[in-house]
């Protein structure tokens, strides 16, 4: 019998395991290998086609599938790393939907993160009898080898039933220790604040419903707002950051030191901008900021806390580096012409509000530092875009659709690639 076929109950209650047993199932370990080291990210497309080894045929395909958002990429989560998240509730009855091509289509859209750190957030409400696929999952976990497996941080399941604990619990033979403590079962969307921002995903509004009535039936208290500290760092404009700058300048105080470390320490640390940090470190770090305290990174001596702080700063601005209104122009990027490519973004990027024009000026000339020690850090231009043009760009709802990676990647890529010109002396 498949592991998926066991149980038809799906939407029990998640909090009805009162033992805890099944949630604290032990996992046993598989032998560990010497792995190799990570690849490069694959360049970004020039002419917006997909990947070569992706035929037509599967473009199609994955096309048909990608209508329905099972899947979709969330920014970063609070520790830098990218976030995919998987909601059960979206997959159509069973007959409607190839489940192989779904797969290779989740296999298409981590291809464009593995190489980095991330983390996967499974929306488990929603799975029942009619779109429950029968032996998918057994299938997807041999599908993904140790590329898929290596760099994920995290993943969190939330609305956990007993369904879905059995189903670990049979897989047990399958799961290494290392993979099996990285999952974390969250019985409340709430629960996600640790790690990520909620208001980042684009949560469907029935998920959002079933949270409430289950906080409702515990008559859970409610969340207190957090006080703004007057030294607030994270999360504040440019406008107001220049006024609490102890020398007005409009550059923020978070960029210019972790810039400035890693001028020093990071531009040859290969795999920078692509590693996470330790997390507690990390809420460390933005805590000290967020309070006046003075930061030390040589007392911490890790490059990728740095990129990690800098990453993190950017996307907590309340709209993005790239403002928002400049996202539509940014997804149609792709269809300008090459050669009046540079031109277009020069005229987009002069249009910026002033502070947001010299702060992007002041970091992409820092990033062709970076792509400059390519050959050392294995950071090009393009492989940057990937990392951190989610992070300059996103729309108003804060999530990015699949469609919308590639072309934002790609406008990154130029900026990158042809900084010079668009930021004149």
């Amino acid at each position: 019998m498949e592991p998926a076929d066991l149980l038809t109950d799906l939407q029990d209650d998640p909090m009805s395991d009162p033992s805890g047993a099944l949630g604290q199932l032990k996992l046993s370990p598989l032998d560990e290998k010497n792995w190799p080291e990570d690849s490069i990210v694959e360049p970004v497309q020039r002419d917006g086609a997909p990947p070569p080894d992706v035929p037509p045929s599967d473009i199609d395909t994955f096309s048909h599938i990608a209508k329905h958002q099972i899947v979709e990429v969330a920014g970063d989560d609070n520790y830098g790393r990218k976030v995919i998240i998987i909601s059960a509730c979206r997959l159509p009855p069973s007959h409607q939907l190839n489940h192989a091509a779904l797969l290779q289509y989740l296999k298409y859209t981590l291809d464009k993160y593995v190489e980095s750190d991330y983390s996967v957030v499974y929306l488990h409400y929603g799975l029942n009898s009619e779109n429950k696929p029968s032996t998918w999952l057994r299938d997807a976990y041999r599908e993904f080898d140790r590329k898929y497996k290596k760099n994920i941080k995290a993943l969190y399941i939330v609305h956990p039933t007993k369904f879905i604990k059995t189903i670990l619990v049979l897989f047990k033979p399958l799961i290494s220790m290392k993979f099996g403590q990285k999952i974390s079962y969250m019985n409340y969307l709430g629960e996600l604040q640790e790690h990520l921002k909620c208001e980042q995903l684009l949560i469907p509004e029935c998920v959002k419903a079933y949270d409430q009535s289950l906080q409702a039936a515990r008559k859970l208290p409610q969340t207190i707002p957090v006080k703004v500290s007057p030294h607030q760092l994270f999360g504040i404009p440019l406008a107001v950051l220049q006024t609490r700058n102890p020398e007005q300048s409009p550059y923020p105080l978070v960029m210019t030191e972790t810039v400035a470390y890693l001028r020093v320490r990071g531009l040859n640390k290969e795999g920078i901008f692509r590693r996470s940090a330790n997390m507690y470190v990390v809420k460390e770090v933005v805590e000290k900021y967020n309070n006046g305290i003075r930061v030390d990174y040589e007392q911490y001596g890790d490059v990728h806390l740095a990129a990690v702080i800098l990453k993190t700063f950017l996307r907590e601005l309340p709209s993005p580096l790239l403002s928002f209104k400049l996202y539509d122009s940014v997804v149609a990027f792709q269809c300008v012409k090459e050669e009046e490519q540079i031109e277009t973004q020069r005229s987009m990027i002069q249009s910026l509000p002033e502070n947001n024009y010299i702060v992007l000026q002041y970091l992409v000339r820092f990033l062709g530092e970076v792509a400059a020690q390519s050959s050392e850090n294995k950071m090009t231009a393009s492989n940057l875009a990937v990392v951190l043009g989610p992070t300059l760009l996103w729309a108003k709802d804060s999530a990015i659709s699949l469609s919308a990676i590639n072309p934002i990647n790609y406008f990154t890529q130029v900026l990158f690639e042809n900084h010079e010109q668009i930021f004149p002396e």
